[in-house]
Order: structure tokens, then sequence, then C-alpha cells
């Protein structure tokens, strides 16, 4: 399978009056289509890494590829357009704008993008609803569902422009067993059906050994690379 993200001897420092350093030498790659986790304790890099994958926040040394897209030396506005193109994001706090409907927080990214007819994103955002348990809610204010449905929200929401890509950092640390485990059987099954890349950030291995790969980061380095 192709790589789909790419990192090459990345580094992270961060400057200040005293230098800080938070990844060393990452060479580190992922297939198109896997389900993958990357594991730490706080302070160990993974969300600076996950931020650099996702292009939120440039190497200090390194080169960074994705979806064969060399990073490096793009401007602010072209990662904007390849990260809105490849990637979905889903982060521990739904961040949904609570003025809007669960069904206008999920169009929005596609209303940004304006790239595909609105009756295909229509359609699309019916299918994730439907997918993700969420149909009942999708007319409600974000602030008239429960967590688990406004995280599902935040879900679909990452997928309506069919990313190639999906980061999740720590997507369910505010939620209920329950609600955790009908998250990662649904990040699963979005997996299967549209082979979407998944790249999950957790402090939890029980949650990891769900994945089929798991990345463990210790002070800035990858001690750990396991494929099952």
């Amino acid at each position: 399978m192709n790589n789909v993200v790419e990192l090459q001897s990345v580094d992270k420092v961060y400057r200040g009056v005293i230098d800080t350093q938070v990844l060393f030498g990452i060479n580190l790659s992922f297939e198109e289509g896997s389900f993958n986790s990357i594991i730490g304790e706080s302070g160990s890099g993974k969300s600076t890494l996950l931020n650099i994958i996702g292009t939120l926040d440039k190497p200090t040394r390194g080169e960074v590829f994705i979806d064969g897209n060399r990073t490096n030396g793009l401007s602010r506005g072209k990662l904007a357009e390849l990260r809105n193109r490849t990637t979905g994001f889903v982060f521990q706090f739904h961040y949904l704008l609570p003025e809007f409907t669960a069904r206008e927080n999920v169009l929005m990214p596609s209303v940004i993008s304006r790239k595909e007819p609105a009756e295909l994103v229509a359609d699309r955002a019916d299918e994730l609803f439907e997918m993700l348990g969420i149909s009942t809610v999708k007319n409600n204010l974000a602030t008239k569902m429960s967590g688990g449905e406004q995280q599902r929200t935040a879900i679909a929401r990452a997928l309506i422009n069919n990313p190639r890509i999906v980061l999740a950092d720590e997507p369910t640390g505010n939620l209920d067993s329950e609600n955790t485990t009908t998250i990662y059987k649904r990040f699963r099954q979005i997996n299967e059906r549209y082979r979407t890349t998944f790249i999950i950030i957790t402090h939890d291995r029980r949650i990891a050994e769900e994945t089929d790969r798991i990345v463990e980061i210790k002070d800035g380095r990858i001690v750990v690379d396991i494929k099952k």
C-alpha cells in the first residue's frame, strides 16, 4: 500500500529563553487505509507529533509528506488547502458551534471548501448521521445533545469532506465507557467502509490495543512500533 503520511528525520524545538526540544529524529509513515494509535504519557510529544502530521505545526528540521505532497515550504494558504482536502480532525472537546444544529455543524467544512455540489454533500451527511446512530438528533442544536451525541456529530463533521486521513486526539477523553466503546466501533466501521486512515492519540493502552498498529512515544522519541 502507498504511504499517506510520511515523516523523515523530524525534530521539533520550541524557541524561548531556554530552547525546548520535544521531538527527536522521528521517522514514521502510515499506510493508506490503516488503523493506528499513538500512545505516550503526558508531555511525551505525541500531541506535537499529531499537530505536525496535521500541518497545524511545522517541524524545526526534517520533512513531512501528506498524501504525496511535501509540506515543507508551503504557504499558510496552501497548507490550509491541503489540510481541508486530505485531513479530518476529531479532538477531545467537540468544538461544535452552539448556535447551529448538528446538521449545520457537520456541513460547515463543505460550505467553506465549496468543492462539491450541495445535494451530494447533504446526502453524505445523512449517510454519516445514519452510520453514527445520530439521525434522530441531526436537527437539534449542539446544546440539546448528550456528550456522546455531540462527539459523534464532531466525527461526522470530520468526515464530511471525504478525508484520506482522520487524526483523533484523545477523542473519548470526556466520555463514559459505553460511549467510548461506541465511538471506537464507529471508527472501525468507517475505516473498513471508506478505507480512511485513522491515527488516534490516546493515553489508554486498552484503547490502543483495538488498533492494528501501536506507536509509543517517550521523551520525544519512538520507543515502540508494533504492527499486529
